[in-house]
């Protein structure tokens, strides 16, 4: 066993060592985290990696990666230590049994963003096999955040250029009256849950340039009217409460080079009653298309707090209940 490890030092030129290893060696702490079998070691202007000799010279590539990027740049951020870490790593091109628990993305603060239940995970094999995918299901089962954490994997992966996420602005049961501000202050509260899963994602200032160069784009589902979008990874949430022809609208908008992932909760449709869900009708529509996957979600999904698979089993029951007494 001996045979295989090994002890690498590298010393540091042309940068400033404090530069590389981030304020308080927070660089290297979260290289260490990321490493946790190796031994790295940080001092004056020299780094030594001992472990396991494959791990110890991957880590060296990296080290000298982001030397590299430091002397072309200038200057190095955890967000950019993340993305080179992250790249090192065998992408996720296909999840297998054996892969079930690796990382779809690595969040801002370095935590491994997995899908967590069995429906989860087949929810990604089918976002990487299906140009569109449906998937519906109660509150909880991570359809949102799981959807945005592909498209990050996606666009950090440069896969796509630009990430589109939409929902339709309708009210949940209340009605909100008068909204004040400008456009994006009146909207911004029904996008908040997918501002929230990418703030997970992504470090704040790196999201506010992304979201000022248009490379992500959070906008309500009208907005979509009349464009291609091409290039791009793009979700619909909250589909449930589209019309039919706005679900088309959303879907015939796809280019040649664009996936799209669209979720909802059959159970919260907040349309007028006389209205049916655009989402169930499209389901219907669509099924046996080839390229077009639905997956179906269930309370066992749930990774809320416990309470929640129990409160959603309890209403569902009742529902079966209310069926049986009017039949």
């Amino acid at each position: 066993m001996k045979n295989h490890l090994s002890e690498i030092e590298l010393h540091i030129e042309g940068v400033d060592p404090l530069e590389l290893f981030g304020q308080q060696n927070s660089i290297v702490d979260y290289i260490q985290q990321q490493f946790s079998d190796l031994l790295i070691t940080a001092r004056g202007d020299v780094v030594k990696i001992q472990g396991e000799k494959k791990e110890a010279q991957k880590l060296k590539k990296i080290v000298e990666n982001l030397i590299k990027i430091l002397k072309d740049e200038k200057t190095l951020n955890l967000q950019r230590v993340q993305d080179v870490v992250n790249g090192s790593r065998p992408s996720i091109s296909r999840l297998s049994e054996g892969d079930s628990n690796k990382a779809i993305v690595f969040g801002r603060n370095g935590q491994a963003i997995k899908a967590k239940t069995r429906n989860q995970k087949k929810m990604v094999q089918l976002c990487e096999s299906n140009d569109i995918v449906f998937v519906i299901g109660p509150a909880g089962t991570g359809k949102t955040y799981t959807a945005v954490a592909l498209a990050v994997r996606a666009l950090k992966n440069r896969l796509v250029k630009k990430i589109i996420l939409t929902r339709p602005a309708v009210e949940a049961g209340e009605n909100l009256g008068f909204l004040p501000g400008d456009m994006k202050e009146k909207v911004d509260p029904y996008l908040r849950p997918l501002y929230d899963a990418l703030e997970d994602m992504i470090q704040v200032e790196t999201l506010k340039q992304f979201i000022a160069n248009r490379v992500i784009e959070v906008a309500p589902l009208a907005f979509m009217r009349g464009r291609t979008l091409d290039n791009a990874y793009i979700i619909l949430d909250e589909a449930q409460n589209t019309t039919s022809m706005q679900i088309k609208m959303f879907l015939t908008r796809l280019g040649p080079s664009a996936k799209a992932i669209v979720t909802g909760d059959l159970s919260q449709v907040d349309l007028p009653r006389n209205q049916e869900s655009g989402l169930r009708k499209a389901i219907g529509i669509l099924k046996g298309l080839e390229g077009i996957a639905t997956l179906t979600m269930s309370a066992e999904d749930v990774v809320r707090h416990r309470l929640v698979k129990e409160i959603i089993i309890a209403y569902d029951k009742a529902g079966r209940r209310n069926i049986e007494e009017e039949e």
